[in-house]
């Protein structure tokens, strides 16, 4: 039997030992299953992808589809209506189930939400595909729950791996989109066991869908900027100018929704706001404002952009989503903060590219609140020479839009300042 004194070297060791071999067989079970997400996720959003880019160019060649908004709003309220059960809340119903387990998320959610976004945008409604990868990955990897018979605390960090594997694969961002799993259920804090599965299934989801050959969206990459008094009061204010933009974003969209709500047969709901969405969009221009609207984006990086065309942007979005048709807020909202920077380019000395590249991330930041993922997305997609400039519109613009946003199931983890400390613990959507 070792003597006292040799415990004192073998116990450490020991305790060591098994330590690593946790990790190993943590990594190991959690690549095995974050590949199976990967898998799915990636798939799922290549093929969303490819079916979205097909009913963009049928609509845009043929502009009399604007006149099936109403048609296609009452074929996406009658599914819903009854067959949709739960799985009309979308991405607030896989914020809910990590915050308080109580159900399955049903598979049924990946059909819905992928042929009522395609409805969207071939009648041309302005909405964007965040929500529908988002949801199709949370769906896809909840059922991996029963079929690998996970315990209830793995379920967690599953809907967060999904929740990133969708989004990573459906921008082109794997670490936006495994930060993004990550900040978007609990404002202001993180489940740091769910790191590893987030990064491993946003990796491995964008990696799937890039093998199927599928493209994403290229942008400028920005030139490096010093740091000077004048352009750091310029990006403190076009921080604080997204932050309120997102925060009328949001209070706009759940205003309209409200407001919609007071129809009581719930089909009828997207056909009154189509009508009203086709006739705005027929005025204003339906390949511009509709659908994703990918190419005034691009446009907003080389030159300074009308101020009426990000404020048109949100009041179409807010109108297409708030009265029940499907898609996600965040493309829009990559809209709307690229043309709200490149208008400001009119009166502020910084170039257009880089005031484009800032409102691009720091609206998405204040509406969704993750100036983390926001801040990732902007050095992913625009380089890191100006990183700074990107990362301080984003954590200004998560500031000011306070305790609001485009999910009223995320829940106040920590309040973004003192003022709003009664207000923790919270879901936004009770605030």
């Amino acid at each position: 039997m070792p003597a006292r004194s040799d415990f004192v070297h073998f116990l450490p060791a020991r305790l060591r030992a098994a330590g690593t071999s946790a990790a190993l067989l943590f990594l190991l079970r959690w690549l095995l299953i974050s590949g199976l997400i990967g898998a799915l996720a990636g798939t799922a959003s290549a093929g969303f992808l490819l079916a979205l880019d097909w009913v963009t160019q049928w609509r845009e060649g043929h502009p009399w589809a604007l006149a099936l908004l109403p048609g296609a709003g009452l074929l996406i309220g009658l599914a819903y209506h009854y067959f949709g059960e739960q799985a009309v809340r979308g991405n607030n119903l896989i914020l809910d189930e990590i915050h308080r387990p109580s159900q399955r998320i049903p598979l049924r959610m990946l059909p819905l939400v992928l042929g009522g976004t395609l409805a969207t945008h071939l009648a041309g409604g302005s909405a964007g595909r965040e929500g529908t990868a988002v949801q199709m990955g949370g769906a896809l990897a909840d059922q991996l729950t029963r079929w690998l018979g996970l315990r209830p605390r793995d379920r967690r960090l599953l809907l967060i791996a999904g929740m990133s594997a969708g989004f990573a694969s459906v921008f082109g961002t794997p670490l936006a989109g495994a930060v993004f799993g990550l900040e978007v259920f609990l404002l202001g804090s993180i489940r740091y066991e769910a790191v590893l599965p987030s990064f491993l299934a946003a990796v491995l989801a964008d990696a799937v869908t890039r093998a199927w050959s599928v493209g994403h969206t290229p942008y400028p990459v920005l030139a490096a900027l010093p740091l000077t008094a004048t352009s750091l009061g310029c990006t403190l204010l076009v921080g604080v100018l997204c932050g309120l933009v997102a925060r009328g974003f949001a209070g706009l969209t759940h205003g309209i929704a409200r407001f919609f709500g007071r129809l009581a047969y719930t089909p009828l709901r997207p056909v009154a706001g189509g009508i009203v969405v086709a006739g705005l969009l027929w005025m204003f221009g339906a390949n511009r404002f509709g659908g994703l609207g990918i190419p005034v984006i691009v446009e907003a990086f080389q030159h300074p952009l009308p101020p009426t065309d990000w404020a048109l942007k949100l009041a179409l979005t807010a109108l297409t989503l708030g009265c029940g048709f499907k898609g996600g807020e965040v493309t829009p909202l990559f809209f709307i903060g690229a043309a709200l920077g490149s208008a400001l380019a009119l009166v502020l000395p910084l170039p257009v590219a880089l005031l484009a590249a800032m409102g691009f991330v720091g609206v998405f930041a204040g509406a969704a609140n993750t100036p983390l993922a926001c801040t990732l997305m902007g050095l992913e997609l625009f380089g890191g020479q100006a990183g700074i400039y990107l990362a301080l519109t984003c954590v200004v613009a998560y500031l000011f839009s306070e305790h609001r946003g485009i999910y009223s199931s995320q829940v106040v983890g920590q309040a973004k300042h003192l003022r709003l400390g009664r207000e923790q613990g919270k879901r936004l959507g009770d605030l």
